[in-house]
C-alpha cells in the first residue's frame, strides 16, 4: 500500500488561504487594465499637498 497516497490532500505551498479583495483579475482589478500616467501623477501631486497643508498646520 502506498501511505504518502492516504489521507487529505495537501494544500499548495505559497498559496493564499482566501481571496484578496483586489486580486489580479477581479472586478476591481481587472487584467491589464493600467491606469494612466497622468492621472497617478495628479494624484501623487494631490496627496503631496495634502501631506504638506497639514505638516504647515502642525507647526
Amino acid at each position: 500500500m502506498d501511505y504518502g497516497k492516504s489521507g487529505n490532500p495537501k494544500a499548495g505551498k505559497g498559496t493564499p488561504k482566501h481571496r484578496e479583495h483586489n486580486q489580479k483579475g477581479s472586478q476591481k482589478n481587472p487584467f491589464g487594465a493600467t491606469p494612466a500616467k497622468d492621472e497617478l501623477i495628479a494624484r501623487m501631486k494631490a496627496a503631496a499637498e495634502a501631506r504638506a497643508e497639514k505638516a504647515k498646520d502642525q507647526d
